[in-house]
C-alpha cells in the first residue's frame, strides 16, 4: 500500500512539474527565469535612495489604420490632458513627470509632429525614435534612420548633438520588440548588426526591452548592460556587461531595461505568477502595488545602489487605454510617487527623459555622487526642442 502511495504521489509530483513547464513556455518565461532568480538583490545604502521615473511610449497616432480625423484627435487629447495631468505634479527638482514620445518613422505626420514638440517645448516630455519595419538591409536601414534623424531635429527640434563628435544623438525602441532581428521566425526586423548600425548612426541606448512575454525577451533581465554584436547571428544582446562605476563604454549599444519580475499576488491557474513587464494600460493599471515593485526591482548601475531606475512603458494612442494613461489612474500613480518615494529621508524621486537617464547613467559610471539632478545634461545637452519656447507652442495651436 505504500509503495502505492509513492508512486501516486511521485506521479502527481511529475505531473506538477510538467504543467508548470508548459505554462512558463507558454509565456516564454523559461528564457529569462534564470537570470531573474539568480540576480543579486539591490545592496542596502545609506542615505536617501534617488528614484529616476522614466516613461517610454511607443506613441503610434496611426495605430490599427486610423483615419486622419482619428489620429488627430489622439494626439490633440494627448496634448490637452497630458499638460493638465502633468501640470499637478512635481518631483524633488520641481520637474514635472516626463513623458517620452518615442515616435515611428513610418507614421511622420509633420501636425503631429508639431504638437508633440510643443508639448515638450513647455517642458512635458522629450521626442526620441520607434520604428517598425521588416525584411529590412543596411543600406535602406541607414537611409531611413538618417532621414528621420534630420528631419526630427531640423524641423521639430528634437535630438541632441553629441558635443564629442557633432552628430546627433537618440534613443530608440524597437518596434515589434524585435531588436537585432530577436524575433524568432526572423519577422520585423531582417538585420543581423543592427545593434553596430544603432551606434554607428548616433544612437546612445536602446530603451525597447522587456518585451516578455514576447519571444524577443533577453535571457539577462533587470539591468543595465553593454551588449557587442555579433553581426553574424540575431539577438546579440541577449547577454551583454553590466554598466558599473569606474567602468567605460563597451561593446556597441547601452540597453536600458525596465523592471521585469513574477507577480506572486495575481497567479494562472492558482499556481503560475503572472508576469510584471512594467507595462501600463487598461488591463495593467498603474496601481500602487505595481510602482512598488518597479521600485524594488532596484535596477542600478553596479557599484552605485542608491540611484535607482524605473523604466515604465505604454502605447499611448490606444482608445482602449487611453483614459488610464491620461485619468485618475495615472493621477494616482504620480501620487503614490510623490508621497512614498519622494519624502527627501529614505528616497527622493526624480522625473526623467530617456535622455537624461543615459546621462545619469553615464554619470554614474564616471564615479559621480550625490543628487543626480545635477547630471541630467551630464553629456548630451537638451534638444533644441526644449529651448524653443512660446514660438513652438504658438505654431501648434495655429
Amino acid at each position: 500500500m505504500t509503495s502505492v502511495l509513492l508512486a501516486v504521489v511521485l506521479a502527481v509530483v511529475v505531473l506538477a512539474v510538467l504543467a508548470i513547464g508548459v505554462l512558463l513556455r507558454a509565456r516564454n518565461m523559461q528564457i529569462w527565469i534564470v537570470d531573474y532568480l539568480r540576480r543579486p538583490a539591490r545592496p542596502v545604502v545609506r542615505g536617501p535612495t534617488h528614484v529616476m521615473f522614466c516613461f517610454v511610449d511607443h506613441y503610434e497616432p496611426m495605430w490599427g489604420r486610423a483615419d486622419e480625423a482619428t489620429q488627430r484627435a489622439r494626439v490633440d487629447r494627448w496634448c490637452r490632458d497630458y499638460r493638465a495631468l502633468a501640470s499637478r505634479h512635481r518631483d524633488a527638482d520641481g520637474v514635472h513627470p516626463q513623458h517620452c514620445f518615442f515616435y515611428p518613422e513610418e507614421e511622420y505626420v509633420e501636425e503631429h509632429l508639431t504638437k508633440i514638440a510643443a508639448l515638450c517645448a513647455d517642458g512635458f516630455g522629450e521626442i526620441e525614435i520607434h520604428l517598425h519595419h521588416d525584411n529590412d538591409n543596411e543600406a535602406n536601414f541607414r537611409a531611413t534612420m538618417t532621414r528621420f534623424c534630420t528631419l526630427l531635429h531640423e524641423h521639430h527640434g528634437a535630438l541632441a548633438r553629441d558635443p564629442d563628435t557633432g552628430a546627433l544623438a537618440f534613443a530608440f525602441i524597437h518596434g515589434n520588440w524585435c531588436l537585432d532581428n530577436s524575433r524568432a521566425d526572423g519577422r520585423w526586423c531582417g538585420i543581423n548588426n543592427e545593434l553596430i548600425l544603432l551606434r554607428e548612426l548616433g544612437c546612445y541606448a536602446d530603451f525597447t526591452l522587456p518585451s516578455a512575454p514576447s519571444d524577443t525577451q533577453t535571457a539577462k533581465v533587470n539591468a543595465i548592460y553593454y551588449a557587442t554584436d555579433d553581426p553574424q547571428r540575431p539577438k546579440s544582446h541577449n547577454r551583454g556587461v553590466d554598466v558599473r562605476v569606474g567602468g567605460k563604454a563597451s561593446g556597441d549599444l547601452m540597453i536600458v531595461q525596465g523592471p521585469l519580475a513574477l507577480n506572486w499576488r495575481s497567479r494562472r491557474f492558482g499556481v503560475v505568477p503572472r508576469i510584471e513587464n512594467s507595462d501600463v494600460r487598461r488591463s495593467g493599471p498603474p496601481t500602487p502595488a505595481r510602482v512598488d515593485a518597479w521600485v524594488q526591482a532596484g535596477i542600478h548601475v553596479e557599484g552605485r545602489p542608491e540611484w535607482v531606475f524605473v523604466k515604465i512603458h505604454t502605447h499611448g494612442t490606444q482608445e482602449r487605454d487611453i483614459d488610464t494613461l491620461l485619468g485618475p489612474e495615472m493621477d494616482a500613480m504620480h501620487a503614490h510617487l510623490e508621497r512614498v518615494y519622494n519624502d527627501g529621508g529614505t528616497y527622493v524621486l526624480h522625473y526623467v527623459t530617456a535622455r537624461e537617464t543615459y546621462n545619469i547613467i553615464k554619470a554614474a559610471e564616471a564615479g559621480k555622487t550625490g543628487d543626480p539632478n545635477a547630471y541630467r545634461d551630464f553629456h548630451l545637452p537638451p534638444p533644441r526642442s526644449s529651448r524653443l519656447g512660446s514660438g513652438t507652442a504658438d505654431a501648434a495651436k495655429r
